[in-house]
């Protein structure tokens, strides 16, 4: 059976080393730091890659994020891939859990994750995940 958790986030993202500045496309790297509350309680630290272009509003991103905490009672953690890129065009992301990434009462989790940025820049999400009855 599908879940949906929702709730806020907070992020802090943080320049991880130089920018490599091309012609086309500027490579860059962060660090990634959530807050999470609502039906996920807990936090997340992660990596990401980013390609800005020399084309005002389009970019690209991948990102790897451990979140651990607590998932509507179960504890532990799991892992979410990010992929995102975004043009004149409109936008695309994808947030999955890495399959069988999950750890303590969190263990078969899958799903995917939806990030919602409301008008005042503040963050929420959609989580629509499975995992097997408690133990």
């Amino acid at each position: 059976m599908t879940i949906h958790a929702t709730g806020d986030f907070t992020v802090k993202l943080s320049p991880d080393g130089a920018v490599d500045k091309a012609e086309g496309a500027s490579l860059g790297r962060m660090t990634i730091d959530k807050q999470f509350h609502g039906d996920l309680e807990g936090t997340s630290k992660g990596t990401m890659l980013t390609a800005m272009t020399d084309v005002k509003g389009s970019a690209g991103y991948v990102a790897i994020e451990r979140v651990s905490g607590t998932l509507r009672g179960r504890s532990g953690s799991f892992v979410l891939q990010h992929n995102g890129t975004m043009s004149a065009a409109g936008q695309m992301l994808s947030i999955v859990v890495v399959p069988d990434s999950g750890t303590g009462r969190l263990v078969g989790l899958a799903g995917k994750l939806t990030i919602i940025i409301a008008a005042d820049g503040k963050h929420s999400y959609d989580f629509e995940y499975t995992l097997p009855e408690a133990r």
